[in-house]
């Protein structure tokens, strides 16, 4: 089994930065790709980011220019620079490996407030 933990949400100021990290620890073998999805309240889950482990990235339109994701394949994590932050941006955000097994996982995810 796989376990992922998140940490690095919070309130931040609109304008304000946050880095959000996700640790994968268990009977990983390879991983595929690590991506970020975030939930707000009445909305559907969507994915904001992805990174394969050959580093290509992809972004949702709405956070393009702003989000940062990457990985540090040594330690099984993957992180995500946040910048410039709206008050849209607020919601809970979960972090999901693919093993190259095919098999996904999801972490319990972390608040991220963005409020003046």
């Amino acid at each position: 089994q796989v376990r992922l933990v998140e940490s690095g949400g919070g309130l931040v100021q609109p304008g304000g930065s946050l880095r959000l990290s996700c640790a994968a620890s268990g009977s990983i073998f390879t991983i595929n790709t690590m991506s970020w999805y975030r939930q707000a309240p009445g909305n559907q889950r969507e994915l904001v980011a992805s990174i394969t482990w050959r580093g290509n990235t992809n972004y949702a339109d709405s956070v393009k220019g702003r989000f940062t994701i990457s990985r540090d394949n040594t330690k099984n994590t993957e992180y995500l620079q946040m910048n410039s932050l709206k008050p849209d941006d607020t919601a809970g955000y979960i972090c999901k490996v693919v093993l190259s097994t095919g098999n996904n996982y999801w972490g319990q995810g972390t608040q991220v407030t963005v409020s003046s």
